[in-house]
């Protein structure tokens, strides 16, 4: 849950880094934020430490992650953990709260249930055009909530949605999921383009808008693209 607190601590506490994920393909760092008396563990991505991409610009992965974010709790999603741009130790890059996740919870299985909060994720991800929505990235906490991470490589303005989460596909979307996505079309039209526009191209983000309608005028959730994977390798 965001805070006024938390906000506080991650964007001005010290950051003092104390690992790496060393599985994870940018430099993802293990980090504690201290401001007073409070301390809240995250994850640090610095900017210097993105690999270049051959269909993304560099230099913008930390840029998409914050944009993620963004989506995410202007819309009501509440799905992408609390997320900032600062700068830290090893330069400027993005630093997102860090989840404790139910580790009696199988992944394996889980990803392919029918949870709401899956549903929802699977939504989200059509409006951002994620491209590599991974088993690992699935954050569940308990049987209620979840999280999702790394949105580095999103908001592209080709389509290229790729995820694991395909059971929904096809299937007609619920009166709130189209309440939803006509509360997206207003704030991306508005202050949610104000807020993306030092983040993402004007392109990219007209294109949201465009996936935004798009979902609206078929009341579906989507299909794979025939002419992109639909699942990212390796899908864990």
């Amino acid at each position: 849950m965001v805070t006024d607190d938390s906000l506080l601590t991650l964007s001005n506490g010290n950051l003092n880094v104390t690992g790496r994920l060393v599985d994870a393909s940018n430099a993802t760092l293990y980090a504690t934020a201290t401001l007073d008396d409070q301390s809240i563990v995250c994850i640090y991505k610095p900017i210097a430490g993105e690999r270049p991409l051959w269909d993304f610009s560099d230099g913008c992965l930390a840029h998409r992650e914050y944009a993620a974010y963004l989506v995410s709790h202007h819309l009501g999603f509440d799905l992408v953990p609390l997320t900032i741009l600062r700068d830290g130790p090893y330069g400027f890059g993005m630093v997102q709260q860090w989840i404790d996740i139910n580790e009696e919870i199988d992944l394996a299985k889980f990803f392919a249930t029918d949870h709401p909060r899956l549903r929802a994720m699977a939504l989200f991800d059509a409006i951002i055009n994620n491209t590599d929505r991974k088993i690992g990235h699935l954050l569940p906490v308990d049987d209620q909530e979840v999280f999702g991470c790394d949105h580095g490589v999103t908001f592209h303005s080709d389509d290229k949605l790729r995820t694991v989460l395909w059971q929904w596909a096809g299937e007609p979307l619920t009166t709130d999921e189209i309440l939803q996505l006509e509360l997206a079309k207003s704030h991306i039209a508005g202050d949610l383009a104000v807020l993306l526009a030092p983040l993402l191209t004007q392109v990219e983000i007209q294109e949201t808008a465009r996936r935004i309608n798009d979902l609206l005028a078929a009341g579906t959730f989507p299909l794979p693209n025939p002419e992109w994977p639909a699942v990212p390798w390796p899908a864990f």
